[in-house]
């Protein structure tokens, strides 16, 4: 990288901005009032994220400042660029995204981390350490994350050297030795549960110490089902890399591929017919409610109250039946492809939907009646896995997790898009924190989603379904932005030669959740943990890229 002044910024005085209301352009100020050389720069295609870049020695003082100044860390990627490496970090504060970005030398990858500043960074620049052998020279935990045992130390699967089919045995082996916090002292108990389970769910470990049944400490080994999504986009076109993206993870295939979309549109130069933002819409909110109603009935399971998880999954399977009829799916994949979408909505199908929300209604009418009234039910989930509002805020924590604890952000209302800048964004919040809360929280964004669905089959535009495609330029990059059902999706593409695909990065919202789990169960009892766990319900897919 050129070396920079702390005043270069596409024309921007840097005094005059000090107390501007722009957050970028404030950041930007203070980064130059503390002598951090920087650049402020606008690339097309990152919009609505903005650019600053940074020296590599500065790069853990610039997230130091932006923690001074209450920027939410967001995500972090490289990129091989072949001497040098790139290293991007999103953060976001009152829905303006900011793309902080350096680089480093490939042969010698050393950076200052952002962990001791952001509690949400930690895991993810481990998993950048194992893919791409950058060393993060101050961070509080250097284990090894995303590696287990399929590559030894000096193999970096995410260089362009290595190939996507890999050059390591066909036998991998045990993950046997990963240094867990050992129980110290006479009464403590160390409990593993896992990777894997009675249920049908993909592996995870869980490391808990324990004084009788309350837990102590609780340690997450994840990792097991790493797919290699991130290398297996390089070289794609478009669509493929469309039909990818919707199955990082399955149950919010709809979520991903709308950024994924909406990262490659934006790096393309195109813009969607509105017809097709509405059936997007249309599709999201759908999802949102299948998988809430899932939730709220395998939160029912967990606590032993059979009926509500019949219920419930009665209702969110005439839900998936309705999709295959209407969509052509059950989970709705591959129904939104680059340029638009590719199902219609014909008149009579939206009359019929219309008819599916009010049925569903009066069942949810009915049934919230029963569940409110249920002593039992209020005593398993009131108080149970509380997480404070102080330490939502510090991880950064997302969606219903998020605002089940004080946390507001939803993409749709701070950074909108099409069609939700069209539409009022109602945001369900609650301030207990604990289970509880995030089970009343699912069902109030499940009922906004219904008011939001009919409004946009009230307000359904006519037009095309897709538009006319242009091939980006070489090394073209697009920034996406999706509110999924939980939570905020980011993702990064870039472009290479030919309109194919040289990065690909998807940020899934349980990457940043799924360390609240380990904040939420302290003091409560092991036999409770399910359904702590299931209150947050992480997606394994989603953060084993």
């Amino acid at each position: 990288m050129p070396e920079l002044s702390s005043q270069q910024a596409v024309g921007i005085d840097v005094s005059a901005v000090a107390d501007t209301a722009d957050p970028v352009h404030r950041f930007y100020s203070v980064l130059g009032s503390g002598n951090i050389r920087a650049a402020l720069i606008e690339p097309s295609g990152l919009p609505p994220a903005r650019l600053i870049e940074v020296q590599s020695g500065d790069w853990g003082k610039a997230s130091q400042h932006a923690a001074a100044e209450s920027w939410r860390w967001a995500g972090v990627w490289a990129e091989d660029l072949g001497v040098d490496l790139e290293i991007n970090a999103c953060l976001e504060r009152r829905g303006a995204y900011l793309i902080l970005r350096t680089r480093v030398r490939a042969n010698h990858p050393e950076l200052p981390s952002h962990a001791p500043h952001y509690w949400a960074a930690d895991r993810p620049e481990r998993h950048i350490h194992d893919l791409f052998g950058i060393r993060f020279s101050d961070h509080p935990d250097p284990r090894r994350w995303t590696r287990h045992q399929a590559w030894d130390e000096h193999t970096f699967p995410l260089r362009k050297s290595l190939a996507v089919a890999g050059d390591q045995p066909l036998e991998t082996a045990p993950d046997c030795d990963y240094p867990f916090l050992k129980a110290q002292g006479a009464s403590v108990n160390e409990i593993p549960v896992g990777p894997v389970h009675a249920g049908t769910i993909e592996p995870g470990h869980f490391r808990f110490q324990a004084i009788g049944e309350t837990v102590l400490h609780l340690e997450e080994r994840l990792g097991y089902v790493h797919k290699g999504i991130e290398k297996l986009a390089e070289g794609r076109d478009r669509a493929a890399l469309a039909r990818l993206a919707g199955r990082v993870s399955g149950d919010c295939t709809v979520g991903h591929t709308w950024a994924a979309c909406m990262a490659m549109e934006r790096a393309a130069g195109v813009e969607i017919p509105l017809r097709a933002a509405y059936l997007r819409g249309i599709l999201a909110e759908r999802e949102r409610v299948i998988n809430h109603l899932g939730d709220l009935g395998a939160l029912c399971n967990d606590v032993g109250f059979l009926f509500g998880y019949y219920e419930f999954g009665r209702l969110r399977e005439l839900w998936l039946r309705e999709n295959l009829a209407w969509f052509g799916h059950r989970l709705m994949m591959d129904r939104i492809v680059p340029g638009g979408v590719a199902v219609n909505l014909s008149q009579d199908r939206a009359e019929r939907m219309r008819q599916s929300l009010d049925a569903l209604r009066r069942e949810l009418d009915e049934l919230i009646t029963i569940l409110d009234a249920n002593s039992s039910l209020e005593d398993r989930l009131v108080g149970a896995g509380l997480l404070a509002t102080d330490t939502a805020a510090a991880l950064g924590a997302l969606g219903f997790v998020g605002r089940a604890s004080g946390q507001t952000f939803d993409v749709r209302k701070d950074a909108p898009y099409a069609p939700y800048d069209r539409l009022p964004v109602r945001v369900p919040l609650e301030d207990q924190g604990d289970v509880s809360s995030r089970f009343w929280v699912r069902y109030k964004e499940l009922r906004a989603a219904l008011r939001l669905l009919e409004q946009m089959l009230r307000d359904l535009p006519a037009g095309e379904l897709t538009t006319v495609w242009q091939t980006p330029r070489e090394h073209a990059a697009g920034f996406g932005a999706v509110e999924s059902w939980r939570g905020e999706i980011l993702c990064y593409v870039r472009f290479g030669e030919g309109g194919l695909i040289r990065r690909y990065y998807p940020r899934d919202p349980s990457i940043i959740n799924w360390p609240a789990l380990e904040q939420l169960v302290l003091g409560n009892i092991v036999p409770d943990f399910p359904v702590c766990n299931k209150s947050v319900n992480g997606s394994y897919s989603g953060h084993d890229l």
